[in-house]
């Protein structure tokens, strides 16, 4: 078992059942007192986050979280189905754990899932994906109404605000972290 001298950014403690990353840590000695250990901890299933204060020397338990390199297959029902690039073992991951990551993966994409005692935990995506633009409708010159922006649909099926010169068939770039248009792909 772990001390609190060994938590550092990045690393995964099992809590009460859950598994939470350590985001930020400071080991504080004060003049009068004893020492103690603050963090900052986000909840690695559910993206929660919060503060927490151990004493210095506390016991901790910390867990193995594997991060590995995978390639999109296809959806096969409620599941999505990876293959490992290292030994091409397929693994089937629900639509809970994949979660938004649906609106920016295309079939053959890379993508990195995090395992704990291989069960997968989430998905992490590269911060930017280039989509193609399937249906959007003409823009009108001169229609400001909505900030120069109009909706448009990507070939995964999702929905973004886009600027009104673009058409359908652009390819875009998409941030994957929190869904917004960045820019048009020229190729």
């Amino acid at each position: 078992m772990a001390s609190t001298a060994d938590i550092k950014n990045g690393v995964v403690i099992k809590i009460d059942g859950q598994l939470w990353s350590v985001v930020e840590f400071q080991h504080v000695k004060p003049g009068k007192g004893g020492a103690f250990v603050r963090t900052k901890l986000k909840n690695v299933v559910t993206g929660k986050s919060v503060d927490k204060t151990y004493n210095a020397g506390t016991k901790i338990e910390i867990e193995n979280v594997d991060r590995r390199d995978f390639t999109y297959l296809y959806t096969d029902g409620d599941s999505f189905v990876f293959m490992d690039v290292e030994d091409y073992d397929q693994l089937n991951v629900s639509a809970a754990i994949v979660g938004d990551a649906k609106n920016y993966m295309l079939e053959n994409q890379q993508v990195q899932i995090a395992l704990n005692h291989g069960n997968p935990l989430y998905i992490e995506l590269p911060a930017s994906v280039v989509l193609v633009v399937t249906y959007t409708e003409p823009g009108l010159q001169g229609d400001r109404s909505s900030a120069g922006t109009k909706p448009a649909t990507v070939e995964t099926g999702y929905e973004l605000q886009v600027p009104l010169f673009l058409e359908t068939g652009t390819k875009v770039k998409v941030d994957t972290r929190t869904g917004d248009y960045l820019g048009r792909v020229n190729d």
